[in-house]
């Protein structure tokens, strides 16, 4: 039993998947933030525009 172990832990087929998996997950993370802090500032930046104009006549 202990020797199917030994052997088990020996092994690193599947240490490659984990890492891959691992950085997929840190990037996939990295972009929703991206994704959200810079539709959080288009939005800010919308509003700004939009009570901007309204206030404004046309002549």
């Amino acid at each position: 039993m202990f020797g199917f172990l030994k052997s088990r832990g020996a092994d690193e087929d599947g240490a490659v998947t984990v890492d891959w998996v691992v950085l997929t997950a840190t990037m996939i993370g990295l972009a929703a933030g991206g994704a959200t802090a810079t539709l959080t500032g288009i939005e800010a930046l919308g509003g700004k525009v939009e009570s901007n104009l309204s206030t404004r006549s046309v002549q």
